[in-house]
């Protein structure tokens, strides 16, 4: 029997590899608003990235997001992390802004994950391609 994921404990699962994803994770103030957050670069490996493999969600497809015993993946994610951060900061301010709106996260989420695909290939860094292990 696999093992659960604490259901009070918080893990943001992102690609390590990609500029703007660890730059995101590193300004966003979810930890002020949250308290402990284990952040976790995909390519690392482990519990949580197996957990979330066997869930059959895509990290090449998109962060994600354990919070309250619940998985949140891609636009989900980047919606849930503007509702629990800090408003502490420009940054967090206009993120909150923008992806409070769950329609606004799914309609430009694509175009984030475009640009980390597109990152990714000229900087010569390979997909996570986890799910094909």
């Amino acid at each position: 029997m696999e093992a659960e994921l604490p259901e009070n404990s918080t893990y943001l699962v992102y690609d390590g590899d990609c500029p703007v994803c660890s730059a995101y994770v590193r300004v966003t103030r979810l930890r002020d608003s949250v308290g402990n957050v284990e952040v976790i670069n995909a390519r690392d490996g482990g519990v949580v990235v197996e957990k979330i493999v066997a869930e059959g969600l895509d990290l090449d497809e998109g962060m994600v997001l354990w919070y309250a015993g619940r998985f949140y993946h891609g636009a989900d994610c980047i919606h849930m992390m503007a509702l629990l951060s800090s408003p502490s900061g420009v940054f967090n301010r206009i993120n909150a802004a923008v992806f409070r709106s769950p329609t606004v996260a799914r309609r430009l989420y694509p175009v984030m994950r475009f640009g980390r695909n597109l990152l990714l290939r000229m900087l010569g860094r390979s997909p996570l391609e986890l799910q094909r292990h």
